[in-house]
């Protein structure tokens, strides 16, 4: 049983008065039937485009996509898109169907649906229409492409990916025949737009079995990611590590919040350590300069990703500074905090705890982490100085005194060491008595 939402239910009513049959369809189904709320509500009819219109010809409509039989109703509750029953054309990009034609009956607007348990519809009245055992499947926890899986992949490339993202969401095993059609057609991903695989991947690392789903199908991340191929069965050989790079990357990110950005990072904060493996005498491997090189690595695939400039600015900070210490001591955090930030601070710190769980041996050095937290939390209930902007000078004060031009940055930022080290209090005369005691240093800069 499912209780449609009441502008979901109006919007059936008005279609069915009107003489359309109407059903909800799709995901909302799906998340209704396993007890989640759905994100949003699809409906789909026996009414044509033009027919839609004249139902909803006194409401706010979006008609976007009209010409493959979707209107976009706007209610106060949220918008609702409906789509005429329809069959797809051919997909000769890969991607897309070359057109559509309208059908009367939902079962055949539902063999058109990628998966089983997304190919559902629900009606008040008339209940469950489930043609292709999508309940089961569900109750199951199985995820089944309707009808032949080759040709669902043939069709949209970007099945494959959606396939995944919901093995990692919903944690459901892929059934064996899915799965091979799946890895059959990977190679047709590279049809599917930048932007698409990069928002599947990141639904996919976010998912709560993220790490199952990146190791039962790591072959095709590697396939869409090539970069990352190396760090499959690359052993690591080291006292510190339990797993191979890829499995301590992955068990890495199932351990950090479910924040793109995060786990983006925790992803390709090793992804340079293959290239950088050496073994010494004593067959122990080491990965010097790794982070360096996993930048590298993950500003490559970020800007062929399209990330946006700041996520890609995050990504790339985080990664190369996964290995820094973040400081043992009060001072050395407030150093850090100068440096980098609260936010960066934080973000480290959830990585740093992911990479430590990650490596299997040591839970010390988990525990270290939680302390160097509470370091953090100190520092900043003390509201200690940690920009120029806190310092209790300016840059007119200094000018007063004589300094000039890039003279006035450095002397501002020393005297911001200086503070931050505990050398020197923050108050007006402090400050301004060490510039001049300091004067003759800054005069030729």
């Amino acid at each position: 049983m499912i209780d449609l939402p009441a502008h979901a239910a109006r919007a059936i009513a008005r279609l069915e008065d009107a003489g359309y049959e109407a059903w909800a369809v799709g995901g909302c189904v799906r998340d209704s039937l396993r007890g989640a709320q759905p994100h949003d509500w699809d409906l789909c009819t026996a009414a044509k485009p033009t027919e839609m219109q004249a139902v909803f010809a006194r409401e706010r409509v979006l008609e976007t996509g009209l010409k493959h039989g979707t209107l976009t109703v706007l209610t106060d509750d949220g918008p609702l898109e409906i789509t005429s029953f329809r069959a797809d054309g051919g997909y000769s990009d890969g991607r897309h169907p070359d057109g559509v034609r309208f059908v009367p009956d939902v079962t055949a607007d539902l063999a058109r649906r990628d998966f089983t348990v997304g190919a559902m519809a629900w009606h008040p009245d008339r209940g469950l229409c489930d043609p292709y055992g999508g309940l089961d499947d569900l109750q199951d926890g199985v995820l089944r492409a309707v009808g032949d899986p080759d040709a669902r992949f043939q069709e949209d490339a970007l099945r494959i990916l959606r396939g995944v993202r919901f093995a990692s969401q919903l944690g459901f095993t892929v059934e064996t025949e899915t799965a091979a059609a799946m890895r059959r057609q990977v190679g047709r991903l590279s049809c599917v737009a930048a932007e698409r695989v990069r928002e599947e991947l990141t639904g996919l690392l976010c998912g709560r079995f993220a790490t199952r789903a990146l190791r039962d199908f790591s072959d095709i991340l590697t396939a869409v990611l090539p970069e990352l191929a190396p760090m499959v069965d690359c052993a690591q050989q080291n006292p510190h590590h339990l797993y191979d790079v890829w499995e301590h990357s992955i068990r890495a990110v199932g351990q950090v919040p479910a924040e793109p950005c995060l786990r983006w990072a925790t992803l390709l904060h090793d992804s340079g350590k293959p290239a950088c493996k050496t073994v010494d005498e004593n067959g122990v491997g080491h990965f010097y300069g790794h982070p360096q090189v996993s930048r590298e690595i993950a500003e490559t695939l970020t800007r062929r990703l399209r990330f946006s400039s700041e996520q890609i600015a995050r990504i790339l900070l985080l990664v190369e500074q996964h290995d820094r210490s973040l400081g043992d001591s009060d001072k050395l955090v407030r150093r850090r905090l100068v440096q980098i930030g609260e936010n960066r601070f934080r973000d480290l710190l959830a990585i740093k705890k992911g990479d430590a769980v990650g490596q299997g041996t040591h839970p010390d050095n988990v525990v270290a982490l939680w302390e160097t937290e509470r370091r953090l939390n100190t520092v900043l209930a003390q509201d200690a100085c940690l920009s120029l902007r806190q310092l209790a000078v300016n840059g007119n004060d200094l000018t007063s005194l004589g300094l000039h031009g890039p003279a006035i940055g450095a002397m501002l930022h020393d005297l911001l060491d200086a503070v931050v080290d505990g050398t020197l209090d923050n108050t007006r005369k402090a400050l301004l008595a060490h510039a001049r005691a300091r004067m003759e240093e800054y005069h030729d800069q």
